[in-house]
């Protein structure tokens, strides 16, 4: 699996979450078109009750026949259990399934979510025993690179039952430590006050001391904070300007093409449409003066399809087998998938 191919694909799920939310009324139309989608990124097969196990059923003592929405299996036996909620609910888990099924079953781990909010527990308090807080969570629309880094450890064709487990405790307490330093920077606490004020201050630490340092404990945190991203703002610039003056020949003429983000994002929605059928390192981006041309095999007589986007106006041509281009007006980005069919059939024809 190609990491960047992964986090092209989550991205790309996550810009598209936000564009469904405002169309699914209930559970069941959450677990259709935002779980299900992400269970099959994930790299597993949805349609396979021997992989997703739809209403997998957890007995609890003399309750029979228990069910959780989604159980995914390996060798036939459970290892992530997966409870889903309508994307407005919120997630409790003590209201949840999941605490009172986990040591029911031989699941190491436990997923909570409403196809917006993803909450991964495992057991590390008290073996068997459900944590009431997750080791990982995320938002799909928000999630960061180094989120999609530890996700990527759930895909099918790197999950490692005792690798995540090793590196579950750590990842708990580091996020549980980045939201307490997060929040002492906001607003301070007393006691966190308290510890640099006796550091820093000759005398007795009073209350009219504690008035002062307060405000200036946060201010020095903010201090600190844009310090940092100015040095790496000026160490990323002098980079840059070192590399296009070794690079550039002399009297070298700007640049007349400038790819934008769209026709990048354009570019990531063909990469999925055909990820299925060819290998993603075979589709290439052109930018041209005129266009943007997808091409296979970085290959001028293999067209794919081409862009024409404007600030105004946003238009695909698309190719028959005799290469002949015919352009279609689009009112979104996301309308690419409208043509999916074409764009298949046109790879087909090379």
């Amino acid at each position: 699996m190609n990491t960047m191919d992964f986090k092209d694909e989550i991205r790309q799920f996550g810009k598209r979450v936000d564009r469904l939310l405002p169309q699914i009324k209930t559970e069941e139309a959450t677990k259709t078109s935002l779980i299900m989608p992400f269970l099959k990124i994930l790299g597993y097969d949805v349609f396979d009750p021997f992989e997703v196990h739809p209403e997998f059923i957890a007995d609890i003592g003399i309750k029979k026949g228990e069910k959780v929405d989604y159980a995914i299996l390996k060798d036939e036996m459970p290892v992530i259990l997966i409870e889903c909620k309508h994307y407005a609910d919120g997630l409790d888990p003590h209201n949840s399934q999941l605490f009172r099924y986990f040591h029911t079953t031989t699941a190491r781990f436990s997923l909570l979510t409403n196809g917006l909010e993803y909450r991964f527990y495992t057991d590390l308090v008290t073996p068997n025993k459900m944590d009431e807080k997750p080791f990982f969570e995320f938002k799909i629309t928000e999630i960061r690179d180094n989120e999609i880094a530890e996700l990527r450890k759930f895909h099918k064709a790197v999950f490692d039952l005792d690798s995540i487990s090793s590196t579950a405790s750590e990842l708990k307490y580091f996020n549980e430590l980045k939201i307490l330093i997060a929040g002492e920077m906001q607003n301070p606490t007393e006691e966190f006050v308290r510890y640099f004020a006796k550091q820093a201050y000759p005398g007795l630490v009073t209350a009219k001391v504690m008035d002062q340092f307060t405000p200036l404990v946060k201010k020095v945190f903010n201090q600190i904070i844009n310090d940092q991203i100015s040095e790496r703002l000026k160490s990323a610039l002098k980079k840059e300007t070192e590399e296009d003056e070794s690079t550039k020949p002399i009297q070298e003429p700007e640049p007349l093409v400038v790819t934008t983000q769209d026709e990048i994002d354009g570019f990531l929605i063909v990469k999925s449409i055909l990820r299925k059928e060819i290998e993603v390192g075979r589709i290439f981006m052109r930018d041209n003066q005129s266009y943007c041309g997808i091409l296979l095999d970085d290959n001028n007589r293999k067209p794919i399809c081409r862009f024409y986007f404007s600030a105004n106006r946003l238009r695909i041509g698309l190719f028959d087998r005799e290469k002949k281009e015919t352009r279609h007006d689009i009112e979104r980005l996301d309308d690419i998938y409208k043509y999916s069919e074409e764009i298949l059939e046109t790879v087909s024809n090379y």
